[in-house]
């Protein structure tokens, strides 16, 4: 197993097309040809977090947040923290994969993984992802329609939510006339042609699109084929920002308090002022997210967890909604174990033993003075 390999899984779950435009993800130090000897999973790259994946043979750490984030002028271990951390890296032969906001955005990623902690119902996007699918439009003579599409849809076109291969097919008549330099599949040169055709629409998203093009032309029979590419105003159905939902039942705010706290395993959540209505309909968004305050409140959310909350942005939720800082760490570790759940079960599909570890220390950078 290679590092390219484990970085094309996680790709296809988490593509970078839908992350945040100035994020930095992917094969941030290392070979992509580099054989895996084990998988480290964390939420960001520490010290201790690489001398316990030496300590565990592992060469391959996959860290949620990027440790190369800004332009770095010179690597040395005296230069800062992540020259000293980068340079470790290096001489351990350890390879390093980022997966930040385009895990934050994906399907079953951190913002799902927050949903489910806190056990929400009927859930949907706080702010769907829009203008990132295209629709490829190709004519094929109706014997190959099957091939054709069959290439598209292993390119990665086709995927509507959780259905795949799907696409629209109408049937017509095309018409053509080659050349004397031509030499076409059907019909002959210098001859005006009319053929049986099917119209094959498939949706492919921007990261894809390029692969299926590609795949298209080399599976269709003409020369020259027609086909068209419209970019859409689509809300993506697989990826957005945070995520509503609805409680098991409702509570009180109290009680709901206690529930995060409990649920996300801490004992110090800031929030604003009670509102003294229950809450039942909430919002999540792990990490810095408050900005999406106002879109929470106009999904009709009595609650919204996040973390990193500002002291005004405090004050903007007073008597409108009940806002949850539940810390940064908190409210994102909850993605450590589907990644290495969604490991396991694709590799181990293909008869690969791969060993995948989760860090167990102390990764939270933020402590509590209490007296």
């Amino acid at each position: 197993m290679r590092v390219e390999q484990v970085a094309r899984f996680l790709d296809e779950w988490a593509p970078k097309f839908i992350q945040w435009e100035r994020d930095n993800t992917g094969l941030l130090v290392g070979n992509g040809g580099q054989e895996v000897t084990g998988v480290f999973l964390c939420l960001d790259v520490t010290g201790e977090a690489l001398e316990q994946a030496q300590k565990l043979r592992c060469n391959l750490v996959i860290s949620h947040h990027p440790l190369i984030f800004f332009p770095m002028k010179k690597i040395t271990p005296e230069t800062d923290r992540t020259s000293k951390l980068v340079t470790t890296l290096i001489k351990n032969n350890t390879s390093l994969l980022s997966y930040h906001t385009n895990l934050d955005f994906t399907h079953d990623g951190v913002n799902h993984q927050l949903a489910k902690k806190l056990e929400l119902k009927d859930t949907s996007y706080l702010q769907p992802i829009v203008g990132r699918t295209n629709k490829i439009v190709v004519f094929t003579p109706e014997n190959v329609v099957e091939k054709v599409s069959e290439a598209v849809f292993e390119a990665g076109g086709g995927v509507i939510g959780d259905y795949t291969k799907c696409s629209y097919r109408s049937s017509g008549t095309g018409t053509f006339r080659g050349s004397e330099l031509t030499n076409p599949a059907v019909g002959e040169k210098e001859k005006f042609e009319t053929v049986d055709e099917v119209r094959l629409e498939i949706l492919v998203n921007d990261t894809n699109l390029g692969k299926a093009i590609k795949a298209m032309l080399a599976a269709h029979p003409y020369e020259e084929p027609a086909y068209d590419i419209y970019p859409l105003k689509n809300s993506e159905t697989n990826y957005g920002m945070g995520i509503t939902g609805t409680l098991p039942y409702p509570m009180p705010e109290k009680e709901f308090l206690g529930f995060v706290a409990d649920r996300l395993g801490t004992k110090f959540l800031r929030h604003s002022s009670p509102t003294g209505k229950p809450v039942s309909r909430i919002a999540v968004f792990g990490g810095s997210a408050s900005e999406y305050l106002g879109d929470a409140i106009a999904a009709g959310c009595d609650a919204f967890v996040t973390s990193d909350v500002r002291y005004h942005t405090f004050q903007d939720a007073e008597e409108r909604i009940l806002l949850v800082d539940a810390g940064h760490f908190e409210t994102e570790s909850p993605i450590l174990p589907e990644v290495k759940k969604r490991l396991e079960q694709h590799f181990t599909s293909l008869g690969e033993d791969l060993n995948i570890y989760i860090y167990d220390g102390n990764a939270n950078p933020v402590n509590y003075f209490s007296f």
